[in-house]
């Protein structure tokens, strides 16, 4: 009997958009060979999900679902704007933003959730590619949770509410005014739009990233000539400066333009009489990390109508 491994399982997902279970039915069914279990999935009527999988899917839309000290987010992606804008995928995304609150953030369980309406949300999702026309994937899917405290949400670009081209979650730690820590929170929610940090304080930075950073200072200030301790000390304003573009808490806030972000937390919690503490963060963008091909539409017209 073959040995049907996860990865397996993913491969064949990736290239049909069809359901786990589905995946792993398909490839029982054919021995393992992946290319066959395509075709097995066609013929079980996924035919069109299978034919645009191969496809650049590189647009879409952010959703987001938020209650009390929870919150999720999920990028849900098409092959253009116009579908993106269509009623029929903004209720896709909006349900799947739910079913990402309700399994906290984890894209597997997302995917193989019981949708509203019935199906699982892989198969919605294939149904819905085959109907459309268009190649869809559910990329990717986070949560953040507080107790006690708030996450509050921020969606730029919004096409509806809850939905955009950019979502950001914030969790916010304390015992303070809920009213009040929401109001913190949706500000620094937009600054995290706005400014993208890649961490939260410098602790949290990938020790790889830091490395990287470090030689690229070093080769930079031995250039100059000057004595290893004179260098020493570039590398670390170097770094320093890093921190207070690349960290949430360092960074300048972008509503007054001159407070870093830790202080106007810790001015925050002295003004509700609690301490306030940001727990986490998350931003997703549409789109980001994927290598999507830069076309020449007017040629591509050229091209099809034989000119």
């Amino acid at each position: 009997m073959t040995n049907i491994t996860a990865g397996m399982v993913k491969d064949l997902r990736d290239k049909t958009g069809a359901g786990m279970m589905d995946c792993k039915g398909a490839l029982a069914e054919t021995g393992g060979d992946v290319e066959a279990a395509v075709d097995w999935l066609r013929k079980k009527g996924l035919a069109k999900a299978a034919k645009k999988a191969g496809r650049i899917a590189a647009d879409g839309l952010i959703g987001i679902s938020t209650q009390g000290g929870r919150g999720a987010v999920v990028e849900v992606n098409s092959e253009t704007d116009f579908v993106a804008r269509g009623d029929e995928f903004q209720n896709f995304v909006r349900k799947a933003a739910q079913r990402a609150w309700a399994t906290e953030g984890d894209l597997e369980r997302l995917l193989e959730s019981a949708f509203e309406g019935g199906g699982t949300t892989a198969e919605v999702l294939s149904a819905l590619v085959g109907k459309i026309g268009e190649n869809m994937s559910v990329r990717r899917s986070a949560a953040l949770s507080v107790e006690p405290g708030v996450v509050v949400s921020y969606v730029h670009n919004a096409v509806a509410p809850d939905l955009g081209k950019i979502g950001v979650l914030v969790a916010l730690q304390s015992t303070g005014d809920a009213g009040k820590l929401a109001a913190l929170g949706k500000q620094i929610a937009m600054h995290v739009a706005a400014a993208n940090p890649i961490a939260l304080n410098v602790e949290s930075i990938p020790s790889d990233v830091v490395a990287r950073e470090r030689a690229i200072y070093a080769d930079q200030a031995r250039e100059s000539g000057k004595p290893e301790n004179v260098i020493e000390k570039m590398i670390e304003g170097r770094l320093r400066k890093f921190y207070e573009e690349s960290v949430l808490l360092q960074q300048v806030f972008v509503v007054d333009g001159e407070t870093q972000v830790g202080k106007v937390v810790e001015n925050a919690a002295k003004d509700m009489g609690a301490p306030v503490a940001v727990a986490g963060f998350v931003r997703f963008a549409v789109g980001e990390g994927i290598d999507k091909p830069v076309t020449d539409f007017a040629a591509e017209v050229k091209a099809t109508a034989g000119i």
